[in-house]
């Protein structure tokens, strides 16, 4: 089977074999749109193939993969998306009240992008850790857990360093750790503690390499 990158390149010169990229990625696209953006998720899908076809030209193997480069491409949809709906803030605003309610905790907009993930493949208590996150270590751990990007890839869709990703996962699988090691969400001392993970591959337990304290941000 060709990789992705083949495709990319093969279709500058034959369009026609674009094609099995969308067989492969759509799935993964849909989802992440749909737990950013609800019901607009299939219109947003079909801006982001036709963006991705448009600018296969300009992609560069050296620069990330294939899939790192599609949710780039999903993730700018995404905020073009708010920014339509009037800016950033009033979308976490609507997303607030049918959620019940701007609690006042600065990211009320992942308040439904949270209640939307599947029930059955996380625990009650990681949803209501993953509130407690700040937005930006929350979208690293949503992209390198759930979407399955590597920590490389999620810089790259993110817009950041990737010395910075690799510290905010850091803190953010610390801090995942700690609010489900203390019996969330009933507070500190309090209710069922979650056992921690120690198996490598889990989204929580942390082998993200830091290389310097000053990479943080």
């Amino acid at each position: 089977m060709d990789s992705d990158e083949a495709l990319v390149t093969r279709s500058k010169r034959r369009p026609a074999a674009f094609e099995p990229l969308v067989d492969r990625h759509s799935v993964a696209l849909h989802a992440y749109l749909v737990r950013r953006c609800g019901r607009a998720a299939e219109d947003l899908l079909a801006e982001v193939w036709l963006a991705a076809f448009a600018q296969r030209a300009g992609y560069d193997p050296g620069l990330g993969s294939v899939r790192g480069w599609l949710f780039g491409i999903a993730r700018n949809h995404v905020l073009a998306h708010w920014r339509r709906e009037a800016s950033r803030a009033s979308a976490a605003a609507e997303y607030a009240t049918v959620d019940g309610g701007d609690r006042g905790d600065g990211g009320a907009g992942w308040e439904a992008a949270d209640a939307r993930l599947d029930a059955a493949a996380l625990l009650p208590a990681m949803l209501t850790a993953l509130r407690e996150l700040p937005e930006p270590e929350r979208e690293l751990l949503l992209l390198t857990a759930w979407e399955q990007l590597t920590p490389a890839e999620a810089a790259r869709v993110a817009g950041i360093p990737a010395g910075t990703a690799r510290s905010r996962l850091h803190r953010a699988r610390a801090r995942m750790r700690q609010l489900l090691g203390r019996g969330r969400p009933d507070g500190p001392g309090h209710g069922r503690t979650h056992p921690l993970p120690t198996d490598p591959s889990h989204p929580l337990a942390d082998s993200t390499p830091v290389t310097s304290p000053g990479a943080c941000a």
